[in-house]
């Protein structure tokens, strides 16, 4: 049976930060193990910056329906991958085709990533998805392939997976694509206290209160059904396709129905999120064609009829 004992040397040769969890080049499953791609999944746990891998010991042990080890590393809260396997692991299982991976046995043909969060209320942390890109890179250029071979597992999955959750599949292949091509992925952070980048009215107040703020502090202001937007300005570098992303501190006295504008080469696109839930993390807007050019490209609008603050604190630019 075939393993990859090179894989703690190539993450680490990608920049990836690694940790090595015991006899990883002697634990696995039986069976064939010949990969061709790699499978991003979540693993349902919720993991936070002081539990950062809460479902490290199920991926190595396993569960009571399912000898482990359950994926060849995971990924946690901070970006840090944790190598469990070189071989087989049960993490893919019967895998219908999906772009060049054949349908087949799923856990002889791919290399498995899981992504410690709970996919539901809680997305990837920006350190997981970078790292996870970084080594799907690394790892699909030393299997001889190209950004197509990465996947996941609900484009494989033959019993209605829905992990990783909160990703653009297409996006992430674009993205390693990229990092495998040694370009760099233009990308650009405004936040509310970025000089000459974030402009609102008084009617804007400043706080500090939530711990999940990105930054010193955040932007509040009471909805209302008039026009006052606080506005982020990039300097986008071309026209093309960015992906769009916003960060909020959550809570139960914010606003559900926050409206986010991102001003395209085809007119303004209203974007609506509950600001009470899923905060301190960055979430996906879309992904929108911006002309170039040092503008005003993405706002939050007071205008809701919702109960509650609305909140700006951060956007963030990333070209796909």
């Amino acid at each position: 049976m075939a393993t990859i004992p090179w894989l703690v040397d190539v993450l680490r040769s990608a920049g990836v930060q690694v940790v090595v969890e015991g006899d990883w080049l002697n634990r696995m499953r039986p069976g064939s193990f010949d990969p061709i791609g790699v499978l991003w999944h979540h693993t349902a746990a919720t993991s936070s910056a002081s539990n950062p891998h809460p479902a490290l010991n199920i991926c190595i042990n396993g569960r009571s329906d399912l000898p482990g080890p359950l994926c060849q590393a995971l990924v946690d809260y901070h970006g840090v991958f944790h190598v469990i396997s070189a071989g087989r692991c049960n993490h893919a299982g019967t895998a219908r085709a999906s772009g060049p991976i054949p349908a087949g046995d799923g856990n002889t043909m791919l290399i498995g990533w899981e992504i410690d969060y709970n996919g539901v209320n809680q997305e990837m942390t920006a350190a997981q998805y970078n790292a996870s890109v970084a080594a799907t890179a690394a790892v699909l250029k030393r299997l001889g392939k190209d950004s197509s071979y990465a996947r996941g597992h609900r484009e494989t999955s033959t019993t209605g997976k829905i992990d990783p959750s909160f990703i653009d599949l297409n996006v992430m292949r674009a993205d390693v694509a990229a990092k495998m091509a040694g370009g760099p992925v233009w990308s650009s952070i405004v936040d509310n206290a970025t000089a000459g980048r974030f402009t609102a009215s008084t009617n804007w107040g400043t706080s500090s209160y939530s711990g999940q703020r990105y930054g010193a502090d955040y932007r509040f202001a009471d909805p209302v059904l008039a026009s006052d937007a606080a506005w982020y300005k990039f300097n986008v570098p071309a026209a093309g396709s960015y992906r769009v992303e916003a960060w909020w501190p959550a809570n139960a006295g914010y606003n559900s129905a926050t409206p986010y504008i991102i001003a395209t080469s085809s007119g303004n696109q209203t974007v609506t999120v509950d600001q009470r839930a899923t905060g301190g993390q960055w979430r996906t807007l879309g992904t929108f064609s911006l002309p170039a050019g040092d503008a005003n490209r993405v706002a939050v609008s007071r205008w809701s009829s919702a109960a509650g603050l609305i909140i700006a604190d951060a956007v963030r630019l990333t070209r796909v």
